[in-house]
């Protein structure tokens, strides 16, 4: 049985296509259900239907979140090192972690939506250059949040999202308390067990680090599949006009 194992249950809300006062009773409706965490994604234009339709800044939206919800944990999924300076994403992690009371996960990728960087007119470079800048940025944001007055109001644990075994993965054993994949299942177990085996060689316990995963069209057998390789926080998209059915469902099944 699916729930023979304890699991955690989030939401990605899009910010795209809507209102904000849709944005707001979505993000209220979840977490009146439940959820373990609330999450949006850091782009500045949408990702799919009207290319210019409405769209939201992520950390603009968590701030809001961060004062009207409940949830045990809100954060980016992911933010990218790429648009903002280093340090000022710490500053801007911590005052949101206050605003919260502590609950917020400092999710950080490498980058990939292009339009975001022609726009805003940020270098896009190659995929290996965005790693690269995380690598960088990831040390800088850990010692300036040690600066920060007064910093942080909880723990504020780092979630990476990546797959590349080389480096991400490397960096996610380095740095982060949390790691985050999208794929198969099947590939999330072998991307895993490469995490496994990178914590290993620096020294540290795979334990230490929770797995999360973007996930949809949940049932039974699928639940379990994901169990099966390792999935601890089932991260589900809502897209406007954000149907909570399947994580009101998804949540019956974690608490049974």
């Amino acid at each position: 049985m699916s729930s023979a194992r304890p699991f955690r249950v989030g939401v990605t809300i899009h910010p795209q296509q809507c209102t904000i006062q849709e944005l707001r009773d979505a993000w209220r409706r979840v977490d009146a259900l439940g959820v373990d965490s609330i999450w949006f994604w850091d782009h500045f234009f949408p990702l799919y239907g009207n290319p210019n339709g409405n769209h939201f800044e992520c950390w603009s939206l968590l701030a809001a979140a961060a004062i009207d919800t409940r949830a045990p944990q809100i954060g980016p999924m992911v933010t990218c090192v790429g648009y903002r300076n280093p340090d000022l994403l710490a500053s801007i992690a911590a005052t949101v972690d206050q605003l919260s009371g502590g609950r917020l996960v400092f999710g950080l990728g490498a980058g990939w939506f292009e339009r975001d960087y022609a726009e805003y007119g940020y270098e896009f470079g190659e995929t290996r250059d965005r790693v690269r800048l995380l690598k960088e940025a990831l040390p800088r944001i850990k010692r300036r949040i040690e600066k920060l007055r007064p910093g942080p109001a909880g723990p504020m644990p780092i979630l990476i999202a990546g797959r590349g075994e080389k480096v991400m993965l490397r960096l996610v054993a380095e740095h982060a308390h949390m790691w985050n994949a999208i794929g198969s299942a099947d590939e999330y177990a072998r991307k895993s067990a490469v995490l496994d085996e990178w914590c290993r060689r620096i020294g540290r316990d795979p334990g230490e680090i929770e797995r999360t995963a973007n996930v949809g069209g949940l049932g039974p057998k699928a639940i379990d599949e994901w169990l099966k390789a390792g999935l601890q926080h089932f991260v589900l998209r809502i897209a406007h006009p954000f149907d909570t059915s399947e994580v009101a469902r998804i949540l019956k099944v974690r608490d049974s």
